[in-house]
This record gives structure tokens, C-alpha cells and sequence, in this order.
């Protein structure tokens, strides 16, 4: 199927590895200038190899860490001086890690800036001109709405959700559509770590996942990838779980 992304433009944050690497390289594929954004440099030049050896053109890479002041505008002005404008916005950089109950207020503090108000902020610098140009893609990546313990990343999450819907109603007419992506148990280095051996992840997978697996990658790369295209232009404000079955809640 061809999703008419030919010589569309996207930034990707969070691509050095995981779901945002997947997401690049599949959208390379499709014909996607890409400005990558993540801390660790070289892990972004592997990737922009990786970009090329498929056919894709050569990636600006942009080395940076969120947690930085003023870091959304910078990574916004850098690609819309190379590629010329932004046609797509992936926020896939996040981090995730349980807390106790009595968590000094700075975790979270530090927890909601990563998972919501940096996101908020890059989305605020692109959308301007995806508005001039009458076209704009944005694919959030969240988390589950059912958590199993106390953590920062869930209630920033919840908090993306409810003001991407907000955001979506803002600018739909605009040709702009912003939608979640929920993240079930995928196979990138973050899951491995928490379930480092095929016993502990059936374990998890036999009480859990319907589709008696976990993920990988590339499907919800595919996914993310439909998004972004023109094909796509009627869904907006969603939230969708790529996650095998695994949430429980109908609505």
C-alpha cells in the first residue's frame, strides 16, 4: 500500500533505540526526511546507517537531553532550518521507573517534565506550522491507563491523553491529528531489562497477554507509520493500546 508519504518531513525524539528507532526506520522506508533526536550519539549514527542501507536519505541527527531548559525549541528550530518544515512530530522519548508513596516531590517533578511538559512543548513549537501548511501528523507514545504500582511515567501519561484530546478538537480542522499509541509488553531493551529470561517473561505472558506473545517493534512501527499518513486524516483524538489483548478496560 502506498501511504503518499514520499518527501514528507518528520522529527522523531526518543529514536536512538526502542519503538522511536523502529518508528524512523520505518518511516524512512515510506519516503520520510527525518531529524532524529535522542542523547546518545552514537546509537543515532548507527541508526542513520541502518537509514541509509535502506534507501532512505541521510537523517539530521540532533544530540539532546530533554531535561535541558529551552531543549524543544532547539531540537524545533534545527529541523525546520535542514528540512525546511515539519510535517510530523513522533514524542517517543520518556522514561519510566516505580516510586514510593512518600517520593520527594523532585521525582516528581522530574518524572512530569520528561513524560508531559517536554512532549507539550515540542508539540506547541511545531504546531504553528503544520497549521500554515494545512497538514500535520502527531503520534504520542504513552502508557497503560491501568497501573500496577505507583509511578511518575502513568499519571504524566494520563495527562498526554486527555490533552491530546483537547488538542485534537483544536486543530482538526487544520488537517492536523494527534493520537496516542499505548505500549503493551514490546520487545525493545527497557523490556528485556525487566524480564531478562524467556521464563520470566512467560511468567508474565500466561496470566496476562492474549495473544500469549509480546511485541515487537515493527508492529507498532506500522502502526505509527499508517498515522502519519494522508490515508489516516479522519482519525484523530484516539488512544490506542498495541498490546496483544493485554488491557482490560473496554472503554
Amino acid at each position: 500500500m502506498d501511504l503518499h508519504l514520499q518527501g514528507k518531513t518528520a522529527i522523531i525524539t526518543g529514536a536512538s533505540q526502542g519503538l522511536g528507532r523502529a518508528i524512523a526506520k520505518r518511516l524512512a522506508q515510506e519516503g520520510v526526511e527525518l531529524t532524529l533526536a535522542a542523547r546518545r550519539l552514537p546509537l543515532l549514527e548507527s541508526l542513520s546507517t541502518e537509514i541509509e542501507a535502506l534507501g532512505g536519505k541521510k537523517p539530521t541527527l540532533v544530540t539532546v537531553d530533554l531535561y535541558q531548559k529551552d531543549s524543544p525549541q532547539y531540537v524545533a528550530d534545527i529541523a525546520k532550518k535542514q528540512m525546511g518544515r515539519i510535517d510530523i512530530l513522533i514524542n517517543a522519548a520518556g522514561g519510566s521507573r516505580m516510586i514510593e508513596f512518600d517520593a520527594p516531590v523532585e521525582v516528581w517533578d522530574e518524572g512530569i517534565l520528561l513524560n508531559f511538559s517536554r512532549l507539550r512543548e515540542l508539540t506547541h513549537a511545531v504546531v504553528p506550522g503544520m497549521k500554515e501548511k494545512g497538514y500535520g501528523r502527531i503520534v504520542n507514545l504513552t502508557g497503560s491507563s491501568e497501573p500496577r504500582s505507583i509511578n511518575v511515567a502513568n499519571a504524566a501519561k494520563a495527562a498526554v491523553h486527555v490533552w491530546s484530546k483537547a488538542l485534537s478538537h483544536e486543530f482538526a480542522s487544520f488537517g492536523i491529528t494527534i493520537n496516542c499509541l499505548q505500549p503493551g509488553r514490546i520487545m525493545t531493551e527497557q523490556i528485556a531489562k525487566m524480564y531478562p529470561t524467556p521464563e520470566a517473561r512467560q511468567h508474565f505472558i500466561a496470566g496476562n497477554i492474549p495473544a500469549a506473545r509480546f511485541g515487537e517493534p515493527d508492529e507498532l512501527a506500522t502502526l505509527a507509520t499508517f498515522l502519519c499518513s494522508p490515508l489516516a486524516a479522519y482519525i484523530t483524538g484516539t488512544v490506542i493500546p498495541v498490546d496483544g489483548g493485554m488491557s482490560r478496560f473496554a472503554f
